[in-house]
């Protein structure tokens, strides 16, 4: 193309700043009447709310939650939500032995959840958010959830900054066996 290739000519500068500032005028009056186009009564354009995001899916808790509950020492006491999250990770494994494991984290994972656990006062589970779900082994989500709540509470939390939430991913081995990523550090 060859207007992209020759230079500006100084004598075409003047031309282009008056076009500029004619196009920028008129586009200024268009919307100051009030008016929507086609409007001659002078009715007031509607406005449109910005969409509010869609809240997170929740975890329910599975009828198998509840059953073949370990029996836990009482939580200790929590100064720091780097506290809340080791503890309650030690908890989830400990209330879980027989679907977790530990040592080094296998180089190919069946699925990593990721969940948002919001507490009570008390440390007790008050809601579980999935804020990444996994691509493949759907299932593995559940099992997360159900482990959370089968180990809680997880220590009072009531002289802690709010709101009273943590995130925990889960690594699931192909067995699908899970450590927290809180313990791999």
């Amino acid at each position: 193309m060859p207007c992209i290739d020759r230079a500006l000519r100084p004598s075409a500068i003047p031309a282009l700043l008056v076009a500029g500032a004619v196009a920028w005028s008129v586009a200024g009056c268009a919307g100051s009447s009030g008016e929507a186009p086609g409007d001659a009564r002078g009715g007031v354009r509607p406005t449109v709310a910005p969409a509010a995001a869609p809240p997170l899916p929740t975890v329910a808790p599975s009828p198998a939650a509840g059953r073949a509950r370990a029996v836990l020492p009482t939580p200790g006491p929590v100064r720091s939500w780097t506290e809340v999250r080791r503890q309650a990770a030690e908890r989830i494994v400990a209330a879980n032995p027989d679907i977790t494991y530990s040592g080094k984290v296998p180089d190919t994972l069946l699925a990593i959840p990721v969940l948002e656990i919001e507490l009570n006062a008390d440390g007790s589970v008050r809601n579980i958010e999935v804020l990444r779900p996994p691509r493949q082994a759907k299932d593995t989500l559940q099992i997360a959830a159900d482990a959370v709540r089968r180990a809680g509470p997880f220590g009072n939390v009531s002289k802690l900054p709010r709101p009273w939430k943590f995130v925990e991913t889960f690594l699931f081995d192909g067995q699908r066996k899970f450590k927290p990523r809180t313990l791999d550090n």
